[in-house]
């Protein structure tokens, strides 16, 4: 915790495109070296590719559809008590939700093979489109912490 108060969140605004703050954060997590212009081509296009594919006339409902399949409920985090460590289940807020969801998704669309998918534009796109249908490697990962949670279920009166 900081010893200078609570900090102050970060204000978004929405992108130029699509009017949308999660598209926005998007850009930032895939963001590598500063170069913006370059993540925001290869998100703008895998959007073009989602829209493509999921056939829908708003793509970001679509988006917001996908994140909702990513974002967990519940997280373990660690608590010691006496000399044991114990994973005490706990809700996540809002916010970490989202950064969680976004990292996992960027995270799992890097790790897709590059035979198969030539741009990140496309990993992206594909990674997004198995969320959509609950599937995926970020869609994995949130039931593999869910899962952790529901293990450690019995600690949740430890919860501070």
């Amino acid at each position: 915790m900081s010893r200078k108060g609570q900090t102050k969140p970060r204000i978004h605004h929405p992108d130029a495109l699509y009017q949308s703050v999660i598209v926005t954060k998007i850009i930032n997590y895939t963001m590598k070296n500063g170069n913006k212009l370059a993540a925001q081509k290869q998100v703008y296009a895998a959007m073009d590719i989602l829209k493509k594919e999921s056939k829908s006339d708003d793509v970001v409902v679509t988006l917001e559809q996908a994140f909702e399949n990513i974002k967990p409920k519940v997280e373990v985090r660690p608590k010691r008590i006496g000399g044991a460590v114990y994973q005490v289940p706990a809700p996540v807020r809002g916010h970490r939700q989202d950064s969680l969801a976004i990292r996992w998704l960027i995270t799992a669309s890097r790790k897709l093979p590059s035979k198969q998918h030539h741009t990140f534009a496309s990993k992206l796109a594909t990674e997004l489109l198995s969320a959509l249908k609950s599937e995926g490697a970020s869609v994995g990962k949130r039931l593999e912490v869910e899962k952790m949670a529901d293990a450690n279920k019995a600690f949740a009166h430890l919860r501070w």
